[in-house]
């Protein structure tokens, strides 16, 4: 592992804020040479400026993601000059909106960053990967994975198709040098704006809830342990077996009315 840390980077989506942000000065805390990527103008430079006071080598890349052309790039410029051992796919977005009201932007911007963005990376970046002794793609899923809300709607749908082909993907490449994990974090403060839907949602949005921090130390410690699927926190840990445990007609309409409380509140 030290030879591969001291001589290969890892490669951070979303690193300018939030968990990508925290991804990345843990790594650098580790002494782990890093790529980070983040859209321009997102604050990017102020990331590096700290990952590198634990002198490692850390290279900014400003790219929006969900735009074809310059995803394409990012991958070209990667494979050319940086070699890899690690790829965390955490640039994501999200919301809360009705269906029926939301603009055809707003869906289209979540389909391309959570999951054409994500396979995209993880499919152009692989054969770099699979140059390394050992290496890790970590994929940031979500507790809503694992339950369909309303008002949401696509975003979860988005986090499920970034957990099953995550999990596909970790039984396709388990005899390759490459190890795939996904880590579903439950509600975090990463900015203001998810601060205060996260407040509005009352005691079921807290449920889970941990600092970015946090989940990034617990993520990097059991992907390095190998764990396949990563559920950060006892409470999140509950939360999946009551959601297995109740029945989709009696959670589905309790959550969804939990998120439409939220949607209510940020009208007035």
């Amino acid at each position: 592992m030290q030879e591969t840390t001291s001589t290969r980077y890892a490669l951070v989506t979303g690193a300018s804020s939030g968990l990508g942000r925290c991804f990345a000065l843990e790594l650098a805390r580790q002494g782990v040479n890093t790529v980070l990527v983040a859209l321009p103008g997102s604050g990017l430079a102020a990331t590096v400026d700290e990952a590198r006071k634990q002198n490692i080598r850390c290279v900014s890349i400003e790219a929006d993601l969900s735009d074809r052309e310059q995803l394409s790039e990012v991958c070209r410029k990667i494979n050319a000059d940086y070699p890899l051992f690690m790829l965390i796919n955490n640039a994501g977005i999200g919301g809360t909106e009705s269906f029926a009201d939301c603009g055809p932007d707003y869906l289209d911007r979540i389909i391309q960053l959570n999951v054409r963005a994500t396979t995209l990376l993880t499919h152009q970046l692989l054969p770099n990967l699979r140059q390394a002794p050992q290496a890790y793609i970590l994929n940031v899923s979500s507790m809503a994975a694992f339950s369909p809300v309303g008002y949401k709607t696509i975003y979860p749908a988005s986090k499920r198709y970034i957990h099953d082909f995550t999990r596909g993907l970790h039984e396709e490449l388990r005899r390759t040098n490459v190890f795939v994990s996904v880590v579903n974090p439950g509600p975090m403060k990463t900015n203001d704006d998810v601060t205060r839907r996260i407040e509005r949602q009352g005691m079921f949005g807290r449920l889970g809830l941990l600092s970015p921090e946090a989940v990034a130390r617990v993520a990097l410690r059991r992907l390095f342990r190998r764990h396949a699927m990563i559920l950060p926190g006892w409470s999140n840990k509950l939360n999946r077996l009551l959601m297995g445990l109740i029945p989709n007609r009696i959670w589905l309409p309790l959550m969804s009315r939990v998120v439409a409380r939220e949607l209510q509140i940020k009208k007035l």
